[in-house]
């Protein structure tokens, strides 16, 4: 099946299967059996839950949305931290739960940048603008709940969606040695229906994008609604000031112009998250 970026994905075949062998493994499930596996499915279950009550909508309409901002990975999660919130102009409206073999969340707010979390916030002075921080990973049986729960409550028409991701250098393909790729870098991938100027070079073919950053972006493309993935190649794995700040010409984009802070400021408070971070886990190590 060909995807809108020329991604060409072969579709799981079960041919060499034996049909009886499958069914004679259906028939060896015991009751226990399956009484584990549904607590487990059940244990999977994505929750979303909505702090601000009109986030509902009345009588079940969805919510208007105007722009839709989701920084996904710890990277992205404190560039928005640094240069876009402010607990002044913003407000947490909604939190999500989770459990896979990578992480648990919980329903807190408060959190630092180490934590595993997945939290919406509001524009006070525009509730139009809303903004997802998502540091969790969100394993591929649960992207399709948290998509479908997420923008399942918000109007699609006139909706704009910007995504931020960071990704491993290793993993990005050119003919080029990466050894010599001026590391972090931007590359943006967007849907059809995206015609704003894109503030960096367009991902190249054959690169692919993974996880929930390419189901966000498959979803906006599905539902034709404008949208952006910006991702961060980086060759760090931990939370650093580079690959952080490598994220600042997105800051001169239309989305988020308007949203900036003082930079000035935004680079101390980047620090003291960095700070909290080391300190974080200098207490674990």
């Amino acid at each position: 099946m060909a995807t809108f970026f020329g991604e060409v994905v072969v579709a799981p075949s079960r041919a060499g299967v034996d049909d009886e062998e499958s069914a004679e493994e259906a028939r060896e499930e015991t009751p226990e059996d399956r009484e584990i596996r549904r607590e487990l499915e059940k244990k999977r279950e994505v929750e979303v839950l909505w702090t601000w009550k009109s986030a509902e909508g009345p009588a079940g309409e969805p919510l208007v949305c105007s722009r839709f901002i989701v920084a996904i990975g710890h990277h992205a999660a404190a560039f928005l931290s640094s240069f876009i919130l402010d607990s002044v102009c913003w407000e947490v409206v909604g939190v999500v739960k989770l459990w896979n073999e990578w992480c648990r969340t919980s329903n807190a707010t408060n959190v630092i940048p180490t934590d595993s979390f997945c939290l919406f916030y509001r524009l006070i002075s525009d509730p139009t603008v809303l903004l997802c921080q998502c540091s969790c990973y969100v394993a591929e049986d649960q992207q399709f709940q948290w998509l479908d729960k997420v923008f399942g409550c918000m109007q699609k028409e006139g909706l704009q969606v910007t995504i931020l991701s960071t990704c491993p250098v290793a993993d990005y393909k050119t003919q080029e040695s990466t050894l010599t790729l001026p590391s972090p870098f931007l590359k943006a991938l967007k849907t059809k229906e995206f015609k704003e100027q894109v503030c960096c070079p367009l991902l190249e073919q054959p690169n692919i994008v993974r996880d929930l950053p390419a189901a966000v972006l498959s979803y906006c493309q599905v539902w034709q609604i404008p949208a952006v993935l910006y991702l961060c190649y980086t060759d760090v794995i931990k939370l650093d000031t580079v690959t952080v700040e490598a994220f600042k010409p997105l800051l001169s984009s239309r989305i988020l112009k308007s949203l900036v802070k003082d930079v000035s400021e935004s680079t101390k408070i980047l620090k003291k998250l960095l700070t909290t971070n080391e300190t974080h886990n200098n207490i674990y190590i």
